[in-house]
């Protein structure tokens, strides 16, 4: 019997949520540049956070349920067309998890909100990296086309975190 390697499992699970990923890491990037200098009221990054990523969330599977319809004239409210509509959901609102729960953090007095938005940033960074870094493995099983993947990926979620300080 042929068992896959542990690793082997995890790269297919990637490579699904990989729009998911990428699309939560730059929302939640540019919401965090959006937010500006941290508020008054202590869970508020969490809350405005985590509802603007489900609202267009949301929104974006509303819009993929309405143009599937147009494009395929199939019927919109069936199982298939409602898991076609939040295939890529799921994974983005994951990525919104984590900066959630650190802002959260930080309205509990255990972070500094400056500290959670940097953890933020950096967790998105790391995703954009990573996903750079296996697009680039998937289209040529070569050392440096990953490593041109993870820094022009990278580099997309860096650019967006320093242009947070440089508007605010």
């Amino acid at each position: 019997m042929n068992i896959p390697h542990p690793a082997c499992i995890s790269w297919p699970t990637l490579e699904r949520a990989a729009f998911g990923l990428i699309y939560g890491s730059i929302l939640v990037l540019s919401l965090l540049m959006a937010l500006g200098d941290p508020p008054e009221a202590p869970f508020e990054p969490a809350l405005v956070l985590f509802g603007s990523v489900l609202a267009v969330t949301l929104a974006r599977a509303f819009a993929a349920l309405l143009s599937h319809a147009i494009e395929t004239g199939e019927r919109m409210l069936t199982l298939k067309a409602f898991q076609a509509a939040w295939q890529h959901s799921h994974p983005t609102l994951i990525v919104a998890n984590v900066p959630t729960a650190l802002f959260t953090a930080g309205g509990l007095g255990w972070l500094t909100m400056n500290t959670a938005t940097l953890l933020s940033q950096a967790f998105c960074v790391a995703i954009l990296i990573l996903v750079g870094a296996r697009v680039g493995w998937v289209i040529r099983h070569s050392w440096w086309l990953p490593i041109g993947g993870a820094l022009f990926a990278g580099s997309i979620g860096i650019g967006l975190a320093t242009m947070k300080y440089a508007v605010h």
